[in-house]
């Protein structure tokens, strides 16, 4: 008798799991097929990042090809257009690009803006600070210490990638507006600081020795050669998300103004 109730209890349990798979099969097949697009989306989405990142290389090196025989239109256009639709890195450096044909025209201000916008859309403090530093350096003899300070403070903060040139930067400014004591102070922090490298260090002495012998005024010479901005070398096309080589690497450019 147990065996009999045992068969029909298993009976039943096998008709439910037929009328729940009936029910649920349809949604069963309905979530594979979602999960089968968003997979297939994905690819499609990656391939073509991919696609745009090459077409941005390839613009990107025929401009730069164009600087180097002082083509300045063509170089113009083609990092306009990859300013436009490029993946970010390459929409940043692009940006950095046009600053520098800006800076060639005597245009500061229009390569400033050009700086802040590269920085906006930079994909990582890399090449973001790279951009703001460049942009605090060019303004460096002429805007109000308050504006410069407030670009560079936060590049001088721990960690950041180009924090000896931004508290370098920071100590010229503030001798420029007269803080000759808060100059002299970070300049020792940075001649004792062990993460100084050696040609900011080196600077850093040189523009303390200035100020002990009595010539501080010749330290506006110094601060208008550090905001030389010179073109960012050219990038060879990389997967998407990798920062290209030739991007900023360092924290320790070989000039205080150009951060490479």
């Amino acid at each position: 008798m147990a065996d009999v109730f045992e068969e029909v209890e298993e009976q039943l349990r096998s008709d439910r799991y037929k009328t729940l798979f009936r029910k649920a099969g349809p949604l069963v097949a309905g979530l594979l097929v979602i999960a089968l697009l968003v997979a297939l989306g994905l690819w499609g989405f990656d391939a073509q990042r991919t696609a745009a990142a090459g077409r941005s290389s390839e613009t990107y090196n025929t401009a730069m090809e164009a600087v180097g025989k002082g083509d300045k239109a063509a170089a113009e256009k083609g990092f306009a257009e990859v300013a436009k639709s490029g993946p970010p890195v390459y929409k940043s450096l692009a940006l950095m690009q046009q600053a520098a044909l800006r800076l060639g025209d005597k245009k500061t201000k229009e390569a400033v803006a050009l700086l802040d916008q590269a920085a906006k859309v930079a994909p990582s403090p890399l090449i973001g600070d790279s951009a703001q530093l460049k942009a605090a350096l060019l303004l460096l003899d002429t805007a109000p210490f308050a504006e410069v300070e407030k670009r560079l403070a936060p590049l001088a903060e721990d960690k950041r990638p180009y924090r000896p040139l931004a508290r370098e930067a920071l100590a010229l400014a503030k001798l420029n507006a007269g803080k000759i004591n808060e100059a002299k102070a970070d300049l020792s922090a940075l001649e004792l600081g062990l993460d100084t490298p050696e040609d900011v260090r080196v600077r850093a002495q040189a523009v303390a020795a200035l100020i002990q012998a009595g010539t501080a005024g010749e330290v506006a010479k110094v601060a208008k050669a550090a905001a030389a901005l010179p073109p960012a070398p050219p990038m060879p096309m990389l997967p998407p998300g990798m920062v290209p080589q030739g991007a900023p690497q360092s924290q320790a450019p070989q000039s205080a103004g150009a951060p490479s």
